[in-house]
């Protein structure tokens, strides 16, 4: 599921967000979410903040021949996530620069804020070569 989020610091509509159940095979053997599904799971937020903005990761690959691999991330845990908690995956595009993205995500488990992170993409050819961001993107992005 993907919704518009109301910031409830700010009460203004700036990202989105996307809900999941945490599964029994994203967890260790303690029942907590490990690590690096948290990754995973700003990826899924990422990908459909792209759908709502009107792209596709896939037709942008196949279409336009671009890239966008993530060049940094981070994530900071808060407090621990468990197996079948539903989760919401709050995300915004907090940065836009002629070849870079950053997008900055939390991690929210009812009204506790669980984890905090951002990863920061740039947009390559097939020649994995730097290049601006298409204007039809910007536009959309914006």
């Amino acid at each position: 599921m993907f919704n518009i989020c109301v910031n409830e610091r700010t009460n203004k509509m700036d990202g989105f967000f996307a809900e999941l159940r945490v599964r029994y095979a994203e967890t260790d053997q303690m029942g907590f979410a490990y690590y690096s599904n948290y990754l995973v799971w700003f990826e899924i937020a990422r990908t459909d903040y792209f759908r709502h903005k009107g792209m596709d990761y896939n037709q942008i690959e196949k279409e336009k021949k671009i890239f966008l691999p993530v060049t940094e991330s981070f994530c900071k845990y808060i407090a621990p996530v468990r197996y079948d908690d539903l989760i919401r995956i709050y995300v915004k595009l907090a940065e836009q620069e002629a070849f870079k993205l950053k997008f900055e995500y939390e991690i929210i488990n009812g009204t506790k804020l669980c984890t905090v992170g951002h990863t920061k993409h740039v947009f390559i050819n097939t020649s994995l070569k730097p290049i601006r961001i298409p204007d039809d993107i910007k536009i959309k992005l914006a």
